[in-house]
């Protein structure tokens, strides 16, 4: 794809679709089993669109859903129009399903804040293509051809940071994420030069935990808080090619105050482009 990507995600789509049908039902004051009793939809159907995880929703369903509820004009129209939205593929489905690991790519698209901890890696959103060429590499993929993919599905998802409207991306990284070797010497130069650049960014913000913080709240594992201008905040925790998404407002806050520790840990945004630019220094000196 040679275009920037819609920032339009089905995924967030279906989301909302869910949150509205459940809204709807509690608003009339009826229990999950009435409505699928009184028009004949099965318990798994039911719970999927309220949910949001299994099949795309079917049409004539929500129509039945939504005629139940006596929703009508404006409203019905809308919400029709955001299920047709959730029945679409996002381009992250249509390009690249062959190396889908899950579904972030469509949590991450229609994001407007992402903020990220990494504790060993470089965020995939800000890795040059030696640097996702030598991380893929790591996961003990081979196949040169599915290693290639993977690689212009990373570079592909990087352009929604060149959008007319942009995510906020804040990246906080341990020291280790930015010092651990690879490739050749320019490419870690490269790299490394590619987090100095955001330092000029109004929508970038990478900061950097040094070895000399010690212990912090972040070592166990990594973690991304995924907000949205119109939907609930998602934390996002990856586990190879599966992922857990949670979404109880206990979870969101004990993120949000790790993350808050973090911040409190890393160097502020000037200093730490200062750290990474004598880390490039030594580098390019062989030292």
């Amino acid at each position: 794809m040679s275009t920037t990507p819609d920032r339009r995600s089905p995924t967030i789509a279906r989301r909302r679709l869910s949150r509205e049908l459940r809204r709807l039902r509690l608003d009339a004051g009826l229990t999950a089993d009435k409505v699928r009793g009184d028009i004949d939809l099965s318990q798994g159907k039911m719970n999927r669109l309220e949910t949001g995880i299994g099949p795309q929703p079917n049409m004539s369903d929500i129509r039945v859903l939504l005629d139940y509820y006596k929703v009508s004009g404006e409203e019905k129209e809308a919400l029709l129009n955001l299920a047709r939205l959730s029945r679409e593929r996002g381009w992250w489905e249509k390009e690249y399903a062959d190396v889908l690991g899950n579904a972030y790519a469509g949590f991450e698209a229609e994001a407007a804040r992402i903020h990220t901890y990494q504790p060993l890696v470089i965020p995939g959103l800000l890795q040059t293509v030696p640097y996702a060429r030598a991380a893929i590499r790591g996961g003990l993929i081979r196949d040169p051809e599915e290693i290639q993919r993977r690689i212009d599905f990373r570079m592909t998802r990087q352009r929604i940071l060149d959008h007319p409207d942009p995510p906020h991306l804040w990246a906080v990284l341990d020291e280790a994420a930015v010092a651990r070797p690879f490739g050749t010497a320019s490419e870690r130069e490269e790299q490394l030069q590619r987090l100095i650049d955001t330092g000029e960014s109004e929508h970038i913000t990478v900061q950097v935990i040094p070895f000399s913080a010690g212990m912090h709240p972040g070592l166990a594992c990594s973690f991304t808080l995924l907000e949205y201008a119109e939907d609930p905040t998602i934390v996002h925790i990856e586990m190879g090619r599966n992922a857990l998404y949670l979404e109880q407002p206990e979870d969101i806050e004990s993120h949000r105050l790790k993350y808050q520790h973090l911040l409190a840990a890393a160097l502020d945004k000037d200093s730490s482009v200062a750290f990474l630019t004598k880390l490039r220094d030594q580098v390019k000196a062989g030292t």
